[in-house]
């Protein structure tokens, strides 16, 4: 049997949360080794486990990868969700980074000081509603197939749906206007790997809240 991937980070979602989303939809188990303090955070840097200093770091078929999007990458590949060629990885790509766009706006967003929520946070409304949104419900509708690339599963239908559950944790009438979308949250939510992920006492993680906000300050010394 294969040794689990062991995924190095805090415990939290920050930079770490689609690559648990996308091993879980994979349907593969992984292990968490949380970083506590700055101290674990030194360790790991001083052992030579972080090319560039600093996590998410996965431990993964004997190799230790870090940088988010090389991490993703390897997942999509490994598991069959990028796609059948060169157009439809592009398409993936395309697709994946708009998703990458937004969903930092709203990472940032809960770090961001209370002096600049509002206008943050009306930023992303208007973003979500008159950019990105429209975009992805023009894609699904312009082939009518159940997913945005191949009518098959892929890391970009994942990503969107993971961006999907953010959006409506701010406000759950943004994603009204657009049907398709919804649809697709639907069915990615009711795959059977998704469903399980999805369900309390599962290895998602919750929104960021003061306690984990500080957490995070103290161990990756931001202010």
């Amino acid at each position: 049997m294969a040794c689990r991937p062991k995924l190095h980070y805090f415990n939290g979602r920050g930079r770490m949360e689609s690559i648990r989303w996308l091993l879980a939809a994979a349907g593969i188990e992984f292990e968490e080794k949380f970083i506590e303090s700055p101290e674990d955070l030194e360790k790991l840097r001083n052992d030579g486990s972080l090319m560039f200093q600093q996590v998410p770091m996965v431990e993964i078929d004997g190799m230790k990868l870090v940088q988010t999007r090389a991490i993703l990458n390897y997942i999509a590949t490994k598991y069959n969700l990028y796609g059948k060629d060169i157009k439809e990885r592009a398409l993936i790509d395309m697709y994946v980074e708009g998703v990458a766009d937004l969903n930092e706006m709203i990472l940032l967003f809960s770090i961001c000081p209370p002096g600049e929520k509002d206008a943050k946070l009306a930023l992303i409304k208007e973003r979500t509603t008159k950019r990105y949104f429209p975009a992805f419900e023009k894609v699904l509708k312009s082939h009518g197939q159940d997913y945005l690339v191949g009518n098959k599963l892929s890391r970009a239908d994942i990503h969107l749906v993971e961006l999907l559950y953010y959006v409506e944790e701010i406000d759950s009438s943004l994603i009204a206007n657009f049907p398709l979308l919804k649809a697709l949250e639907a069915r990615v939510s009711n795959l059977p790997t998704v469903k399980k992920f999805l369900q309390p006492g599962s290895q998602r993680k919750p929104p960021m809240d003061e306690k984990s906000l500080e957490e995070a300050k103290k161990i990756f010394k931001f202010k």
